[in-house]
């Protein structure tokens, strides 16, 4: 007899972007990206964090103080990471993001050839920057859907017992 409580592909795939953030050394936002295409075969992963190359140790990690003093002006986000590190082409395929994506990300994402994005947290939602993706993304066709029942947990090694 089949087992009937499997999760299904988009708590799947989220779960992926989710394990991805924790990869993140950002103190204060972890975010995960999961590109997966149409034969739901995932073909990028990515995480916000520091340029390759360049030492996490010797850039700012703060979101106070003057554009060169905050993370702003250095972190690539998750899902730049997640299109520059997918292994085919992303025409017609989805992105499963923790936070919704901001302006600069729809840019590339539409550009990318991704024709969903689905996201867990729209903290943000009234900010422009995140206007300004909708107004994209709706001009773009690019189908936008929150993932509202989204039960997938992990332990981490701190022992606490919290949603991806």
């Amino acid at each position: 007899m089949k087992r009937e409580s499997y999760i299904g592909w988009d708590e799947y795939f989220m779960g992926v972007a989710n394990l991805s953030a924790h990869r993140s050394k950002d103190d204060t936002s972890q975010v995960g990206a999961c590109i997966v295409n149409q034969r739901n075969r995932i073909v990028g992963i990515g995480y916000n964090g520091m340029p390759y190359g360049c030492d996490d140790n010797e850039f700012p990690w703060t979101r106070e103080g003057g554009f060169l003093e905050t993370k702003y002006a250095y972190v690539v986000h998750a899902e730049a990471n997640a299109i520059l590190n997918s292994s085919t082409d992303l025409e017609g395929s989805r992105i499963y993001v923790t936070l919704f994506p901001c302006n600069e990300c729809a840019k590339l994402i539409i550009q990318s050839g991704i024709k969903e994005v689905i996201y867990l947290e729209d903290k943000y939602h009234d900010s422009d920057v995140f206007k300004a993706s909708r107004k994209l993304f709706n001009a773009a066709g690019v189908k936008m859907t929150q993932l509202e029942h989204y039960t997938v947990r992990i332990t981490t090694n701190e022992g606490t017992d919290k949603p991806l």
